[in-house]
């Protein structure tokens, strides 16, 4: 595994920087593989697994946090058309909860290349190291920045968790998840203290897990 820092007194950022190099060695299916979702207090985390051609192009893609929903969402049916292969992968907040965030995003990275229609013959991975991948691999700090197939990754993703919230926002609509999409905002952790804890909240994240031991002592 080789882990990449970036240059940080570079200005200009080549997005293909990466993908050119591995080009030039004759490798032709790069996969960048970026994830959203580590941080709220709900949900899944999601993953995404995707393979540019050589002549992908898309101005202005770059980290998906860097972007408005509304250029996010213009961006991912351009990228679905064009990539060679888009994958997905999420663990729900039972097995975040079961195995840890951290240990839960790398499960959910492996589901997204396993599930690549192209096998991978090199990954590109913001910042994660995956020891167990078959492939080569390249760990790159704020990778989200610095490489074009993880930048297209990381836009999939969160559009895919963003809509996610939407769905959960329409069953459970007066927790405002359309909004803050599960992050630990002020409105989120009041709407936990008026409604409770829901079935999709992470139980072990606090301060949920407080609320869960708070009306577990109120029982006994």
């Amino acid at each position: 595994m080789k882990v990449v820092s970036p240059n940080k007194t570079k200005e200009v950022v080549d997005l293909y920087h990466y993908e050119k190099e591995l080009w030039r060695q004759g490798i032709s299916y790069i996969a960048g593989v970026d994830e959203v979702g580590r941080g709220p207090l709900v949900g899944p985390v999601v993953t995404a697994c995707v393979i540019l051609p050589p002549d992908f192009v898309l101005e202005g893609l770059t980290d998906s946090k860097k972007l408005s929903e509304k250029k996010r969402e213009q961006f991912y049916p351009y990228i679905m058309e064009h990539a060679l292969s888009v994958s997905i992968g999420m663990m729900d907040e039972k097995v975040i909860d079961e195995v840890n965030i951290y240990e839960a995003t790398k499960l959910a990275m492996y589901q997204a290349i396993e599930g690549s229609r192209i096998p991978p013959e090199h990954v590109l991975i913001d910042a994660m190291k995956l020891e167990k991948l078959p492939m080569p691999s390249t760990s790159i700090i704020k990778g989200d920045a610095k490489s074009i197939s993880i930048a297209a990754a990381s836009v999939i993703a969160k559009v895919t968790r963003d809509r996610m919230m939407k769905e959960l926002d329409r069953k459970h609509p007066e927790y405002g998840f359309a909004k803050h999409k599960g992050y630990p905002t002020k409105q989120h952790i009041e709407m936990i203290e008026k409604y409770g804890v829901l079935e999709e909240h992470r139980k072990t994240f606090s301060p949920v897990s407080l609320y869960v031991k708070k009306k577990e002592t109120s029982k006994s």
